[in-house]
């Protein structure tokens, strides 16, 4: 099917690759393993899209985010492509549906969770499909280096083995160098085969300012920079507040979490993509899977647990490759609970086991039922009614889900589903003995076509009341009974986060937790949480050169504007000189008292004035000390 760059102009209406993406996509079509690394917004998506497109059979995706599984899925089919996705919580015949037209080569893409890559059914019919392609997104997940580490990943190998002349290509954004070489050895590459962009955004200036008066300076950002923006928080509360202070104020925002309903969620976006809203202020529910090109600004209102969780979502300004500003606000506080919200995420090995414990009670679910089976739940009501914190809660959950036990999805499906049983013949049958359902049919067939008798399609009752003018209550009605006739298959909507459980409910004291993994796991986020800390405090080292360095990439140069660069420009000194000054500075004033003279021989500056005004900038952002007979000392310690 053409070559790579007429299957983009076609499907995706872009004229030119981006960076690195055709080399990657010849990579795959050479049949080589191929690990991807592209920061965010670089296009990761096309460069397993396009050489899926043409090759012969199916490509399968395995991806652990379920809303990015269905944002892909959904943009594919707009696009003419076929594509389904299959995690835990859908219905058995919804999972039928998707697996046979994988094997009747009736599908291009199908997106899986790990998880379901363990099922015995999965493994049975996975043998029985042409897979020309396995894309392995999100890759950090494999490695337990990496921030956001999921033991089912580690199946990925295992499925390696039953279609072993398939090519594999990774994907992620976010991987040191450490994480870069677990990831190829843990997905059994051939040969090593990294191509990367790198993580230099030449076009974003990184920002960071330690400000008690957070808000003043949001308003000041949102006001000088034009265009649409994205405001990062960790409380729900908080991003409800800060788009109310925002719009009191002049400035178009709103808020978004996941505790907010589907279809509320969806309009909320809609209108910031379509710029109807200026500014979203959001905890991180919000943002993955989403392109929009024109983001001038990302501001950090609270501080993110790693260096990895803070690029990702501040790489979501200036996809366009246009001037575009990341800003993280910080104080006193924020460091202190940063530390206390990473022991909280670290409950203990009991804590974890009550939990699940109280879990099954809550649910009535006996030991040894409720695999792949989705329950409502509300977390505020379970932490109320066992006497638990909601945050100590979710982070148990969260461990459980790592440890590949349950599911905790707070992102709930957004719209009904259906998928006709029978055939035509059939349908038309039941449509002339039942005169009542007959414009509802009509509707049916009209509008989704004759997808909906091989896949299971988004609907909406809504729309449907509306269209044959009966009240949704009616449309109802008609869809469960014809469910209940086998007619159809009839998925309503979910409105609640759901628990869904990977493996049957085991006894407590038969959960396997691994004190040494989790006392791994938790060392490994002290440094990540170290990583972020420095990075905010480290005023005096390019922002952008403190994140390349932290990926690996250690010969960058400054930026020359971010706010450490801005600052040191005006020591009217080389920048490289001026870090490398800094640096003698730093050893020399750590060990005790020293006086101007005695630094201008240490750095060898003769020009008293030069060592001064370093001196000055210094104190100013609060590293260093100065007595009344102008000796110095360096404040701070690592």
């Amino acid at each position: 099917m053409g070559d790579p760059l007429s299957i983009l102009k076609q499907y995706w209406n872009y004229q030119t690759f981006r960076p690195k993406q055709e080399e990657i996509i010849q990579s795959v079509l050479a049949g080589k393993d191929t690990l991807a690394l592209l920061p965010t917004g670089g296009g990761k998506s096309l460069c397993f899209q396009i050489p899926a497109l043409m090759l012969d059979g199916l490509c399968l995706v395995v991806t652990p985010l379920i809303a990015l599984m269905k944002d892909q899925t959904e943009a594919l089919k707009k696009k003419g492509i076929r594509a389904a996705a299959i995690y835990s919580g859908m219905s058995r015949f919804q999972i039928d549906v998707a697996l046979d037209n994988a094997i009747s080569g009736y599908l291009k893409f199908l997106y899986v969770s790990p998880e379901r890559l363990a099922t015995d059914v999965f493994r049975f019919r996975l043998q029985r499909m042409k897979i020309c392609l396995l894309a392995v997104d999100e890759a950090h997940c494999i490695s337990q280096w990496g921030y956001d580490f999921r033991p089912p990943y580690l199946i990925v190998a295992e499925i390696r083995a039953l279609i072993p002349e398939t090519p594999l290509i990774a994907l992620t954004a976010t991987a040191t160098s450490t994480v870069v070489e677990d990831i190829q050895k843990r997905l059994l590459f051939k040969a090593p085969n990294v191509i990367r962009d790198g993580f230099l955004r030449k076009n974003l200036a990184y920002m960071v300012f330690k400000e008690e008066n957070k808000l003043g300076r949001l308003f000041r950002i949102a006001s000088n920079v034009k265009g649409s923006g994205i405001v990062y928080v960790r409380s729900r509360n908080r991003s409800r507040e800060i788009a109310q202070f925002l719009s009191q104020n002049g400035i178009s925002a709103d808020y978004y979490h996941a505790g907010l309903e589907p279809l509320v969620r969806e309009k909320k976006q809609d209108a910031w993509m379509q710029n109807k809203c200026r500014v979203m202020v959001a905890t991180n529910a919000f943002g993955m899977g989403i392109d929009k090109p024109d983001v001038r600004f990302v501001v950090h209102v609270t501080m993110p647990d790693s260096i990895e969780a803070y690029f990702q979502e501040a790489g979501r300004a200036g996809r366009d490759e246009k001037s575009a500003w990341a800003v993280l606000l910080y104080d006193e506080s924020d460091l202190l609970n940063l530390q206390q919200n990473f022991e909280q995420s670290y409950p203990e090995l009991e804590t974890i086991r009550s939990v699940y414990q109280a879990l099954g009670n809550y649910l009535q679910l006996p030991v040894g039922s409720g695999k792949d089976s989705g329950y409502d739940f509300d977390i505020a009501d379970f932490s109320k009614q066992y006497a638990m914190k909601a945050v100590t809660v979710f982070s148990c959950l969260k461990f459980m889900e790592r440890e590949g036990y349950i599911i905790y999805n707070e992102d709930s499906e957004s719209q009904s589903r259906l998928h006709i049983a029978v055939d035509k013949e059939t349908l038309y049958r039941f449509q002339v003995e039942n005169k009542a359902y007959d414009p509802f049919i009509k509707h049916l067939l009209r509008t989704y076509g004759g997808g909906i008798f091989s896949e299971y399609l988004a609907i909406s009752e809504d729309d449907i009341s509306r269209r044959i003018n009966v009240p949704v209550e009616k449309v109802t009605q008609f869809l469960r009974y014809m469910n209940s006739i086998n007619l159809i298959h009839y998925e309503p909507r979910k409105i609640k986060p759901q628990i869904i459980f990977t493996v049957e409910r085991i006894n407590t004291r038969d959960l396997v937790f691994s004190p040494d993994s989790l006392r791994a796991l938790k060392n490994r986020a002290l440094k990540r949480l170290e990583a972020m800390s420095g990075y905010a405090t480290s005023n005096f080292i390019c922002r952008s050169q403190q994140l390349l360095s932290y990926f690996g990439e250690e010969k960058s140069k400054r930026c020359g504007k971010c706010d450490s660069c801005i600052s040191l420009n005006k020591l009217d000194m080389d920048n490289n000189d001026a870090e490398a000054v800094i640096n003698i500075i730093k050893s020399k004033l750590e060990k005790d008292w020293c006086s101007l003279n005695d630094l201008g021989i240490a750095v060898g500056i003769k020009n008293e004035d030069a060592v001064l005004q370093m001196m000055d900038w210094l104190i100013d952002n609060g590293w260093v000390e100065r007595d009344d007979n102008y000796n110095f000392r360096w404040k701070q310690k690592e």
